[in-house]
């Protein structure tokens, strides 16, 4: 994404050490860990990111909230970058920013307690390694973005088009590709490029990077699970025909 080019990712879900790891060799760019609606508990982030570690595939993990203590527990676990939810303010992301620096540009703790300690960087070359995305999904946030993507220390917005749809009173599956939200989401893409920081979602990798995203989602663990039986189900029913 600093060449100007488009980050193409993945998302786990399931929170499966295995299948995190079988998604980090796939040869993408990123794979993020969804801690916000997967059924992973507390411990599921370390022993993925141990399974993706060495792979070549930056590991993000999208905490379950705004929280300093989340986002310390999957950084110090080895992630290199968070993605934040449910942001609707500059206050808010500057909050999410400084969770993941250490001080004295944020507010980070130094836990010394995972294998690694006392290997790697210290703070402050830390400070220049990590991701903090923020996640635009509200009207209120839409209308905030210029201030939202102006905080220093936030390195990207991620868009959540079903939340960022229902805030909008729109359905949240076919409401992505209403006009009221494609302009959201244009208005969002525009500030994040004022800001010279980077816009992602979850979407085809060539329509998204046309309408200016840098970071694209190209698929999960549960889409793929599901197109797979899909797959399955329509041959069986093709054998099944052809014996009638």
């Amino acid at each position: 994404m600093e060449a100007g080019g488009t980050a193409v990712g993945l998302a786990c879900h399931t929170g499966d050490p295995h299948v995190a790891e079988t998604l980090a060799v796939a040869g993408f760019d990123y794979l993020y860990l969804d801690q916000q609606h997967s059924v992973g508990g507390l411990a599921t982030p370390v022993d993925m990111l141990r399974a993706t570690a060495r792979t070549g595939t930056t590991a993000l993990v999208r905490v379950a909230a705004n929280d300093p203590v989340l986002v310390g527990r999957a950084l110090d676990a080895g992630a290199e970058g968070v993605i934040v939810p449910g942001i609707e303010s500059a206050e808010e992301a500057r909050r999410a920013a400084a969770a993941v620096h250490y001080p004295p540009t944020g507010v980070r703790s130094w836990g010394p307690t995972r294998s690694a300690y006392g290997l790697g960087p210290d703070p402050v070359t830390v400070n220049g390694q990590v991701l903090c995305l923020v996640m635009i999904e509200t009207a209120v946030g839409v209308a905030n973005a210029k201030d939202i993507t102006a905080v220093p220390g936030v390195h990207g917005v991620y868009i959540g088009p079903g939340d960022l749809a229902v805030s909008l009173g729109l359905d949240p599956v076919t409401g992505p590709r209403e006009e009221p939200h494609r302009a959201a989401v244009a208005g969002i893409v525009s500030a994040c490029a004022a800001a010279g920081i980077a816009a992602g979602i979850t979407g085809d990798p060539v329509t998204e990077s046309g309408r200016g995203f840098r970071m694209v989602t190209a698929g999960s663990d549960v889409g793929f699970l599901k197109a797979g039986l899909g797959a399955a189900r329509a041959a069986r029913d093709a054998l099944i025909e052809g014996d009638s």
